[in-house]
């Protein structure tokens, strides 16, 4: 039931309340994040998001579900861009992945913290977060076909490199990389060199 003078129709309710979240978790972080706050902040009544989430993993599983697909998204116009220049390829999504996690510090931090204790209860979120790694096995295949990576098992290549961008972008959100590693080039160079390519 929404409250009077609510600004979101009833039919928004549930994005509306995980946009809720999302601003919650941007301006307070997730340790604030509950469905009485999300409530609050979408000006609807205290009981409203029991009707789409049963309680706070639900909503931390579709707030963190709408940020993979948002970062899916972004990686796949990467891809779609440079499709036909393999060696352009890898840095790019690369550099994509960093510029989403720093353009939302605090959603890309829940998307991998671990706080969804049960991720199988919640299969919208195990196939995105699959899809997205499964499209980075893809470009390393790409860049194997064009001889740009040595002949290994994809999958495991892909692990190797995510590993490597993802505990550098950790660092970085966390001010933990060295000034002096930071100016040793462009932020983009680096992550680069991250790749080991």
């Amino acid at each position: 039931m929404m409250t009077t003078g609510s600004k979101y129709h009833h039919g928004d309710l549930k994005n509306a309340l995980i946009q809720a979240g999302l601003d919650v978790l941007a301006r307070d972080g997730v340790a604030s994040l509950s469905l009485r706050e999300v409530a609050r902040q979408a000006e609807v009544s205290h009981a409203a998001p029991y009707a789409h989430f049963a309680d706070k993993q639900a909503l931390i599983a579709a707030i963190s579900t709408e940020s993979f697909k948002q970062l899916y998204a972004q990686l796949t116009a990467v891809r779609q861009v440079y499709a036909a220049e393999p060696q352009a390829l890898l840095p790019e999504i690369a550099w994509a992945y960093v510029q989403f996690a720093r353009s939302h510090p605090d959603r890309f931090k829940l998307m991998f913290s671990g706080v969804l204790e049960q991720e199988k209860d919640y299969p919208d979120f195990v196939e995105i977060s699959q899809q997205t790694f499964y499209q980075l096995v893809e470009i390393i295949e790409i860049c194997q076909q064009a001889g740009l990576l040595t002949d290994e098992e994809p999958k495991l290549v892909a692990t190797r490199m995510w590993a490597s961008v993802h505990g550098f972008t950790a660092l970085l959100l966390e001010g933990q990389i060295s000034h002096t590693v930071l100016e040793k080039g462009e932020l983009k160079e680096i992550v680069t060199f991250m790749l080991g390519v």
